[in-house]
């Protein structure tokens, strides 16, 4: 698996311990910033594939740039430490880290945790595209209901007459129902008459 790695650490020295534990399980390309770096700017610039967050003792302000990079630079995150707190683990989790995991891991172990964060991230960036797929299904439903409701309102017709309707006005203007559903309630909100 050829990945760009992105570590962030402040300590030096135990950012070159885990730079050579990568290196062990294969992974060349791995770049390092400290803590203090704008994360979101380090991101958008070397263009990592995964980034790995290490450190001693878990920190808040750790958790403020998983969450900072998940909204607007999202990557696989992995975050290592040498202390074990579950409830800092859950935080992480819903952060954005994909792993959570004790520092001084071997390089097999080191590949497991890497692939696996990948997959966990490629999984649940699936999951929100179809979620919000889902959504604007959903919202356009609602939106060409209304549409119905309107022109059986205005027009006193049946409910197959209104779809109809609409159906025929988007098929003539080469649109989609929704759209067309959606110019209707705005039109009639904005007079108060249905066109």
């Amino acid at each position: 698996m050829s990945l760009k790695i992105l570590v962030v650490d402040s300590d030096s020295e135990r950012a070159r311990l885990l730079e050579r534990t990568l290196s062990g399980a294969g992974f060349s390309q791995v770049v390092r910033v400290g803590g203090g770096a704008d994360l979101v700017e380090a991101v958008r610039r070397i263009a990592p594939d995964l980034v790995i967050f290490d450190m001693a003792l878990p920190d808040r302000d750790a958790l403020e740039g998983v969450r900072a990079l998940s909204s607007s630079a999202p990557r696989p995150i992995v975050m290592f430490s040498d202390k074990d707190d579950p409830a800092f683990v859950e935080d992480a989790i819903a952060a954005g880290v994909c792993s959570y995991n004790l520092s001084g891991v071997s390089n097999r172990d080191m590949k497991a945790i890497v692939a696996s964060a990948v997959a966990h991230f490629r999984r649940y960036a699936r999951v929100e595209t179809e979620l919000a797929a889902a959504n604007a299904q959903l919202e356009e439903r609602r939106i060409v209901e209304r549409a119905k409701a309107l022109l059986m309102a205005e027009r006193k017709v049946t409910e197959p007459q209104a779809y109809r309707w609409l159906r025929n006005k988007a098929m003539n203007d080469n649109r989609r129902i929704a759209q067309v559903a959606a110019d209707l309630i705005k039109d009639q909100d904005a007079d108060g008459l249905l066109k």
